[in-house]
């Protein structure tokens, strides 16, 4: 597969503008960005659709879906893999952190309990050059399980991991402060009885007690001694906050309030919000809305979270809905998340940066990938 490419009449979307141009892209990288037209033969003509830098996804949950399309049923393991693979490239995502959970509150067999044999599906596809993304893990922690510290340790030494997130799903804080959410989400995701959800609110109630503070400070830890970067999960308040940002926590994952939200930025971590919250309006759970967010110029990232083509829309929306410009709307998807996760090889137009490039039209405010190329090699 030829990793040289040429695009022309393009509207490049560059970090601090855009223009009609050109790009060249010469072994998987970018080596020129120019205005203008060129006649170069074989040069694609993008007839002034938009070229982006692909995306870089940091959150999404959506491989797990795939292994479990419907209740009891289980999808093979490299199949799964493949198919959400095809789905992000189609997206325009291609550099994905595969979002894997571990430890669990309600084994409703829609997860693995173990997330390895996860892990060695989508090293198979690697290894066979099956994959159009660039596949990482971001392994996230519900801190108040039993079994979250051992079965997380087996995985920090994998090069893979790239975000490490501390979630507490517990009733009464953070994403489910009041009771009567907690209550509608989890009956309806597991159909359980008014009976069966009294009893899991009081078991998950005395697990926090007993594990929460314990096992975020062992993750805290094995995340140091190995150089894990850190995000924390759903914060409240600006105590939550303050609590991520001492042990050197890089992203606030989803604050449910502008509380938090305002912690965040004084703090320096960068904000990540939903782009189906954003696309929606407002937040499943009845939390700060990701318009809210933006709109108080408190929006960093946003996470395709359960909707693959949510990432790129959620962008768009940013600047044809909330006034952003394209350019600094395009950021929050792919510059800003390379950056908050170490991988400074990516996410711009830019001479010597990876050719992780999309080719975007735009009907109404939806935009539609039309290509999408890794390294200068077409995936979709």
């Amino acid at each position: 597969m030829s990793r040289d490419l040429i695009v022309t009449n393009a509207r490049v979307v560059i970090p601090d503008g855009d223009f009609l141009g050109t790009v060249r892209v010469v072994d998987g990288d970018i080596v020129e960005v120019a205005p203008g037209w060129t006649d170069s033969p074989g040069a694609v003509d993008f007839q002034g659709d938009l070229l982006l830098p692909g995306i870089v996804e940091l959150h999404t949950d959506v491989l797990e879906r795939h292994l479990a399309p419907r209740p009891g049923v289980q999808w093979p393991f490299l199949a799964a893999v493949l198919a959400y693979d095809a789905q992000l490239a189609v997206a325009g995502i291609t550099t994905v952190l595969d979002s894997l959970a571990i430890g669990y509150f309600i084994d409703g067999g829609q997860r693995p309990r173990d997330p390895r044999p996860l892990v060695e599906a989508v090293q198979a596809a690697r290894a066979a050059n099956a994959l159009r993304c660039d596949h990482h893990l971001h392994l996230r922690c519900e801190v108040s399980t039993e079994s979250v510290v051992r079965d997380f340790e087996p995985l920090v030494e994998d090069p893979a991991v790239r975000l490490v997130s501390l979630m507490d799903h517990a009733p009464g804080q953070r994403q489910f402060v009041s009771l009567d959410k907690y209550r509608e989400y989890n009956q309806g995701r597991y159909a359980l009885s008014d009976s069966q959800i009294d009893a899991l609110i009081q078991q998950r109630l005395a697990d926090h007690a007993r594990y929460g503070e314990k096992h975020r400070a062992a993750i805290v830890a094995l995340c140091q001694k190995h150089g894990l970067r850190l995000a924390s999960h759903d914060d409240a308040t600006a105590a939550h906050v303050e609590e991520a940002a001492e042990v050197g926590t890089v992203i606030a994952e989803f604050p449910t309030t502008l509380e938090a939200a305002d912690a965040a930025r004084d703090l320096g971590l960068a904000i990540m919000a939903g782009a189906p919250n954003l696309i929606r309006g407002r937040s499943h759970s009845g939390n700060v809305s990701a318009a809210e967010l933006a709109e108080s110029d408190l929006l960093d990232i946003l996470s395709s979270d359960y909707v693959p083509a949510a990432a790129l829309h959620g962008a768009w929306l940013l600047h044809a809905r909330h006034g952003m410009p394209v350019h600094e709307a395009v950021k929050a998807v792919t510059a800003v998340p390379a950056e908050r996760v170490g991988l400074d090889d990516r996410g711009a137009v830019v001479p010597g940066r990876r050719a992780d490039l999309i080719r975007v039209s735009v009907i109404g405010h939806v935009p539609i990938v039309r290509a999408v190329w890794r390294c200068g090699g077409r995936v979709a």
